[in-house]
């Protein structure tokens, strides 16, 4: 290490206190707070936030990593301390433009507005959480004219953040790639969908019951308990404060058993993801996921390319049958495997199939360009979002609660998100296609042993951290950047094998 490393040291070290103190509490203001502890308990985080933008923005901070970007002190550090200092380049760059005091304020509007969003979405009414989201928004336009880039808009800068380098001059047509070939493919799907039956989801399935199951699922795809925990929360989601620290959670409903199963298979994906970060990088800044793509490629992976296989359940429907007797006992595997697979335009995102769910990707694309630009306001969502779900998917929410406030991701003042969901969905898809040169996946599930998987991913994906990008991972592993066309082919070869549509 370069003695200007070591004097860098302590920064990041606090820096990174900072960072797991907040993330427990934004862990427990999601599952475990009482509902009146946000507004006091904002405060305390919008000060932890304060002192993170002290450790993080100062003279001492700037200087250090300045010298340390010189090619004569490059050449003293290594792999890790390298891009250790490229990553807190860049948050330094974004901060710094950010003042203080707006930080700070933000991260406490945050605190609040989860709880306000729970809330809202509970009582069905968009008005009481309108006025919180405007002022999310905005703060989020203000943030993004201090950061962006010449020739990029506000809405490139948000996408920056969640994918480096991914903007609208490439989501566009990335996006009309999928619209080109799923909305067809769909319209054959619908042809014959009334020839499977999946009202076995809608039975009751106690809900005691499906949390064992689901703990079963978590430990059964390489879920570590003594490393991680589950809880519930209104939106499941995960979070981590190190690779022995990771928490996911879950939400059950009554009568509807597909939703926990595959929640906490796709949390489980993330989990997995950060629970393989070598011990080296966690705890520093490039110890974390490299990116929100890369992030959902492992969960989507893990949810829908294994989970939905007739392979991934051949060891597991006899134990699924004897979990729900009464409810399953009509119930044969194959029609198990059609049922989870079967492709049906609704309202909700996260109980969307794969051969829909980009077009709800797309929805949500295509209203926050138009909401970031200023095209439309904040009131005006709900009824754009109503029209954007008849237009793409014939389907109309009944309510705001199964349609504009369906999502947490705004509530957390995450815009830009979700377009990484779709590209998720490619890099899986692109990932699958070339594992199969290296593990044998199918043989690998019908045993029941998911270990070379979670081998594979980890030695090309989960141990580097975010010391690689997105397209320096995939050219290590598959030879190429980031190409859709995987994805369509991996929609187009299941769908009409599922649905025996000739090509």
């Amino acid at each position: 290490m370069s003695e200007l490393f070591e004097r860098l040291q302590p920064y990041l070290d606090r820096g990174m206190a900072i960072k797991a103190a907040l993330t427990l509490f934004d862990w427990d203001n999601e599952t475990l707070a009482p509902a009146c502890a946000s507004e006091k308990t904002a405060k305390i985080m919008g000060n932890l936030s304060g002192e993170y933008y002290r450790a993080t923005i100062n003279d001492e901070v700037r200087d250090l990593l300045a010298q340390l970007s010189t090619p004569e002190e490059k050449e003293k550090l290594s792999d890790t301390e390298k891009a250790i200092v490229k990553k807190m380049n860049k948050e330094y760059e974004q901060l710094e433009k950010i003042p203080a005091n707006e930080y700070q304020a933000f991260r406490e509007l945050l605190t609040k507005s989860a709880q306000i969003w729970a809330k809202a979405k509970e009582n069905n009414d968009f008005s009481a959480f309108a006025p919180t989201l405007n002022e999310i928004v905005d703060y989020q336009k203000r943030f993004a004219e201090y950061t962006k880039k010449p020739g990029m808009s506000l809405y490139d800068t948000m996408l920056d953040q969640n994918e480096e380098g991914i903007l609208e001059k490439d989501l566009d047509p990335f996006f009309e790639k999928i619209r080109t070939a799923v909305v067809p493919l769909l319209k054959k799907v619908m042809e014959r969908n009334d020839k499977i039956d999946k009202s076995y989801n809608n039975r009751c399935y106690p809900i005691d019951v499906q949390k064992k199951f689901c703990r079963f699922l978590a430990e059964y795809i390489g879920f570590d308990f003594e490393k991680g925990v589950m809880a519930e929360s209104a939106h499941p989601f995960t979070t981590n404060m190190h690779n022995s620290d990771v928490r996911i959670t879950n939400h059950f409903y009554e009568k509807n058993l597909e939703s926990a199963m595959f929640s906490v298979i796709h949390e489980g994906g993330h989990a997995l993801y950060e629970m393989g970060v070598a011990d080296e990088l966690t705890l520093t800044a490039v110890g974390g996921g490299t990116s929100m793509g890369v992030h959902e490629s492992q969960s989507r992976f893990y949810e829908n390319i294994l989970g939905r296989s007739e392979a991934f359940w051949k060891p597991l429907f006899g134990k699924l049958k004897e979990t729900y007797p009464e409810q399953l006992a009509d119930v044969e595997q194959n029609d198990f495997i059609l049922g989870i697979n079967k492709a049906e335009p609704g309202p909700i995102r996260t109980e969307a199939d794969e051969l829909t769910y980009p077009l709800h990707i797309m929805v949500r694309y295509e209203i926050e360009k138009l909401l970031i630009s200023g095209k439309i306001k904040v009131d005006d969502l709900p009824q754009i979002w109503n029209e954007k779900y008849k237009e793409y998917l014939g389907v109309t929410p009944k309510n705001d609660k199964e349609g504009v406030l369906q999502d947490v991701h705004w509530s957390g003042g995450s815009f830009g998100y979700f377009p990484s969901y779709a590209i998720g969905n490619a890099v899986a898809a692109q990932i699958y296609a070339f594992m199969h040169k290296k593990v044998k996946v199918a043989e690998c599930l019908e045993t029941g042993n998911l270990e070379p998987i979670r081998k594979y991913l980890c030695k090309h994906i989960h141990q580097y951290g975010s010391t690689k990008n997105m397209n320096e991972l995939l050219i290590g592993m598959t030879g190429e950047s980031l190409n859709v066309d995987y994805y369509i082919d991996y929609l187009t070869k299941k769908y009409t094998k599922l649905y025996h549509i000739e090509e």
